[in-house]
């Protein structure tokens, strides 16, 4: 709804296609999303100095990682949404996951805990981007 006139405005876009993630370096980012969260490699293609480097974990959106180069950038790696959850990382096993993750060497900041939405636990990727893994409760 547009908020000055009231009036709806109807868009054609049928999905978020990607998530641009800005980290130290492609192939640890790569080891870790993919060893580390179960995620699949699906591009990584170079482009001179840089990379193209996608990763998913399936449905949903994917991952751009993208490779920090100016000052500012490597500024931002770890704290892309000022310390709070930014990620949610569904599952359908939570205690399957959480185990695997753990022994992975995954950081979780608590112990996982059932809300409401489902059973959760946060977590920090290797940067320290605060992450939800998250079983959505049965509708």
């Amino acid at each position: 709804m547009n908020v000055s006139t009231g009036s709806s405005i109807l868009l054609c876009v049928r999905s978020l296609g990607l998530v641009t993630l800005v980290v130290r370096d492609y192939d640890e980012a790569i080891r870790f999303y993919v060893d580390g969260l179960g995620f699949t490699l699906v591009e990584d293609e170079p482009q001179g100095d840089k990379r193209w480097v996608v990763v998913s974990a399936g449905g949903g959106a994917s991952l751009l990682l993208a490779q920090a180069s100016s000052e500012e950038e490597k500024a931002r790696v770890g704290d892309q949404t000022g310390g709070r959850v930014g990620f949610f990382l569904n599952t359908d096993d939570f205690d399957r996951d959480h185990a695997r993750m753990t022994e992975f060497g995954v950081r979780f900041l608590e112990t996982p805990r059932d809300e409401v939405y489902g059973r959760v636990a946060v977590f920090e990727d290797l940067y320290g981007n605060r992450w939800d893994l998250l079983q959505p409760a049965r509708a």
